[in-house]
């Protein structure tokens, strides 16, 4: 399954070749693939190549979100083209649980472009996901440019308004069994168990009514 972000947060055109994401199945998890322009705007962070490193979305970055749209539970997936990464799942709006996980990521910078893949594990991805997105930020101080695959209409724009990615009644459908299979069937996450919202959820994880508030059919 391919994207290709080739708006401004805010709906207007970029002036550059789009940035490409790519969704491909894995046995250990969903692979994700980035092919685009390489900015070196800002520099990069001074986080070790391959690592996690907190507040990436101060540098050049590229990002996916994967969201059970009916809880606000989701799976936000950060990737910088100089080797940092950051994983942060989120119950509520903003309202990250977990960050900076380990994540598979490789990339590599050629000349004026980069390419990353980065295997993100079943176990990261909340139950019931079915909205998506992905952005693109590059850029510093007044020139910064925030660009969004679903971005907001521009009916929908306020004055003064500023870029926010959390924005999910944006985010459109989707569904991991379409890159997947459609015989495919989500892995439980041990590690969403943990989430604050579960407790209540998990107690009755088999049962039929439960799992469908989820977003979950059986």
């Amino acid at each position: 399954m391919n994207f290709s972000i080739t708006q401004t947060w805010d709906s207007s055109p970029v002036t550059h070749k789009g940035i490409s994401l790519s969704l491909k199945p894995d046995d250990e998890g969903l692979l994700l693939e980035v092919e685009g322009p390489f900015f070196n705007d800002p520099s990069a962070p001074a986080g070790k190549r391959g690592k996690s490193y907190n507040k990436l979305w101060d540098f050049e970055v590229v990002e996916a979100f994967f969201l059970n749209s009916s809880k606000e539970l989701y799976l936000e997936v950060e990737l910088c083209p100089h080797g940092q990464h950051l994983v942060l799942l989120l119950s509520g709006k903003r309202k990250a649980w977990e960050k900076e996980l380990d994540l598979k990521y490789d990339c590599t910078i050629r000349d004026e472009n980069w390419e990353g893949k980065a295997l993100l594990p079943w176990n990261y991805f909340p139950p019931g996901v079915n909205k998506f997105n992905a952005y693109a930020i590059h850029g510093s101080g007044d020139k910064r440019v925030y660009e969004a695959l679903y971005p907001i209409p521009k009916e929908h724009l306020k004055k003064g308004q500023q870029p926010d990615f959390h924005r999910l009644e944006y985010f459109k459908d989707f569904s991991l069994s379409s890159v997947m299979g459609m015989q495919w069937k989500q892995p439980q996450s041990e590690l969403w168990k943990s989430a604050p919202w579960t407790k209540k959820w998990l107690a009755c994880l088999h049962c039929s009514s439960c799992l469908s508030n989820l977003g979950i059919h059986i």
